[in-house]
């Protein structure tokens, strides 16, 4: 791949200290230069908003100007506060000018002022941007601002500390203002609440294994890192407190043993979920682990992974020709785009600097680059957490992401989320549009009322268990927004490799209705395969899926079955695999039935799994020589 140049000027690469990105602590102080330095332009006269452009968010253009000043005020205070309130270029003295300039007259429709808190929603998630800002440069920039200006920023500021208007990760926000607020010794004891408050709402969604869910709903993603572990350990970390720290940086450095398993060779963060368009923000809990000495990585590893990210993203044009970050992935792509995001939103991945509060001399800038976990070895990890499989090959440097557990944020009823509801994900592979031909989805062929034939849904999916190499859910499959009566899919996926045995079971479905299966979304440069095994017809097609994140035309294979009436009739099983390039080695794995829900697995490498799908739910077991493969 030839890379697409980055648009500020940019160090020497550092190969010897280096080995994997070339990049050094240098680089990220330039490339933070250099994104500040291209949003500059458009900030308003008095500096208050800093409106970039491009397609408004549903919260209107003011406060798409409010997330300008917020996000990058945030990474001008990782920026400044990493070089000890070194500030050469006076970029703390024009966010001063944009603070006196916003709160002057919040609320009203002028080119500066700041939207209120209480009648723009946004202005929450923006307000924790600011208040860890300023917390981070309280010496350098608040302690030197008039009275007056603490006062109005202290009484916007204020304005968040109740219940957000969001339940998820948005209790987060009153948190981090409040930890603000307290240090500054305003409204102390409603600050404190909102603290206790926050702490006390996330309590509930944690899973364990380091996991939270954001919200009430399974919704598993990169939220887990970027709020749900960053904010709580950033303000037990700027607080000062110990035991907090402990309990929090506890769970990070839990967290992190899987999460860094999700980073492919080549810097690619997994691509699922929402706000994919925060990009690199994805390594912001990797060097919070660093930072408070939380973190399960030897040193020089976290630098590599986060390096690899950055560059992963710059390399392929995330920030365009005049240095402003794109709404999308690699370059713009609107499909991943939600409603929220603004034109600067993609500016959350200014979380991403938190690494350089890590002083020039900390290990991990000074210790060599050392591998991330997917080059050093195949491996297959189970997250119980989430419900996820995540496989990994050294070879071409994929990670696969098996998805048993995380079905997003409650949707209209009548669709599926892309980014939620697929049966597996990968770094090197987006999930295809909403209305074109799902990727990874296992669905039965039904007549719709009007008598075409429609796809069924997944819809949300309940896990059943995992174990080491499996892990399983169940679903009611939905035509539109309706459960088909009666009808029940569970379903497994093991995996040795890159090979992936995909096993669903359907009941309930009578005789004769026809079942789907997609494999991955690929483009020309990728392999995608899928063998069927049982059930399914011996045919196999290339579909044309039409554009993901990763390629403006994909294809994929695509198997047809029928449910039987035999005893075995609701049982199908195929293999799958994804692959950086063709391999000579043959799709393999001897599969033979047992009964009407058990199937036996021979690996080419002698391995045998049993697999039983019955009313109880899963079981995966080994003969007892072999030891147990769990259940």
């Amino acid at each position: 791949m030839q890379a697409h140049p980055v648009p500020w000027p940019l160090p020497p690469e550092d190969r010897a200290a280096s080995p994997y990105t070339g990049w050094s602590r240098a680089h990220w102080e330039a490339t933070a230069d250099g994104l500040l330095a291209a949003v500059d332009r458009h900030a308003s006269p008095g500096r208050g908003l800093i409106l970039l452009p491009g397609r408004h968010s549903w919260s209107g253009a003011r406060s798409d100007g409010l997330e300008g000043y917020a996000r990058t005020f945030l990474l001008a205070a990782f920026r400044i506060a990493g070089a000890a309130g070194d500030d050469p270029h006076g970029i703390l003295e024009q966010y001063a000018d944009g603070l006196a300039a916003g709160t002057r007259t919040p609320g009203r429709d002028d080119a500066e002022s700041w939207p209120l808190p209480a009648a723009c929603g946004q202005a929450w998630v923006e307000a924790a941007s600011i208040a860890l800002g300023l917390r981070l440069t309280k010496p350098w920039l608040w302690n030197r601002l008039d009275d007056d200006v603490r006062q109005r920023v202290s009484a916007w500021l204020s304005g968040v500390l109740g219940e957000p208007p969001v339940n998820n990760n948005w209790w987060l926000f009153p948190l981090t203002v409040g930890g603000f607020l307290a240090d500054a010794g305003v409204q102390e004891e409603a600050s404190r609440a909102a603290i206790q408050r926050g702490l006390e709402r996330i309590e509930g969604w944690y899973v364990g294994g380091g996991w939270y869910t954001d919200g009430p709903e399974r919704s598993f993603d990169h939220y887990n890192g970027w709020a749900l572990h960053l904010y709580p350990v950033l303000h037990a970390h700027l607080s000062g407190d110990a035991d907090l720290l402990s309990h929090y940086g506890n769970r990070l450095c839990t967290f992190l043993d899987g999460y860094t398993r999700l980073f492919g060779a080549d810097g690619a963060p997994l691509h699922q979920g929402r706000s994919l368009t925060y990009r690199f923000a994805t390594t912001a809990a990797l060097w919070a682990g660093a930072l408070t000495g939380h973190t399960p990585l030897p040193a020089g590893t976290t630098r590599r992974i986060a390096s690899g990210s950055l560059r992963y993203f710059l390399d392929r044009g995330a920030a365009a020709d005049n240095g402003l970050l794109s709404a999308g992935w690699h370059g713009p792509y609107e499909p991943i785009v939600q409603g929220y995001s603004g034109t600067a939103s993609p500016y959350w991945a200014s979380k991403a600097f938190v690494g350089l509060l890590l002083p020039a001399d900390h290990p991990e800038w000074t210790q060599p680059e050392r591998p991330a976990p997917a080059e050093t070895a195949d491996a297959v990890t189970t997250l119980p957490g989430p419900g996820w499989l995540v496989q990994s090959t050294a070879a071409d440097g994929l990670v696969r992401l098996h998805n048993h557990g995380s079905h997003g944020q409650a949707l209209p009823p009548d669709r599926d989320d892309p980014l939620y509801a697929r049966l597996a994900y990968s770094t090197h592979t987006g999930p295809t549009t909403p209305g074109a031909e799902p990727d990874n989805h296992f669905g039965l062929l039904v007549q719709d009322a009007d008598g075409k034939e429609q796809l069924t849904r997944r819809g949300p999916h309940t896990p059943l268990g995992s174990g080491p190499g499996w892990a399983a859910s169940a679903h009611r499959p939905l035509l539109g927004d309706t459960v088909l009566p009666g009808v029940g899919v569970t379903s497994v996926t093991l995996a040795r490799g890159a090979v992936e045995v995909r096993i669903h079971r359907v009941v309930g479905a009578p005789p004769g209705s026809a079942v789907r299966q997609s494999g991955w979304a690929t483009n020309s440069h990728m392999v995608s395969e899928l063998r069927p095994l049982h059930g399914f017809d011996r045919e196999v097609t290339s579909v044309a899926a039409g554009s993901t994140a990763y390629t403006d035309r994909c294809h994929m294979p695509v198997v047809t079955g029928t449910v039987d009436a035999g005893e075995t009739g609701g049982l199908f099983v195929c293999l799958a695999r994804l692959a950086g390039e063709a391999t000579a080695e043959p799709l393999d794995a001897d599969v033979r039935t047992e009964g009407g829900a058990g199937i036996r697995i021979a690996w080419p490498e002698g391995d045998v799994q049993h697999v039983v799908l019955d009313r109880d739910g899963v079981t995966v077991t080994v003969p007892a020589e072999e030891g147990s493969a769990g259940h």
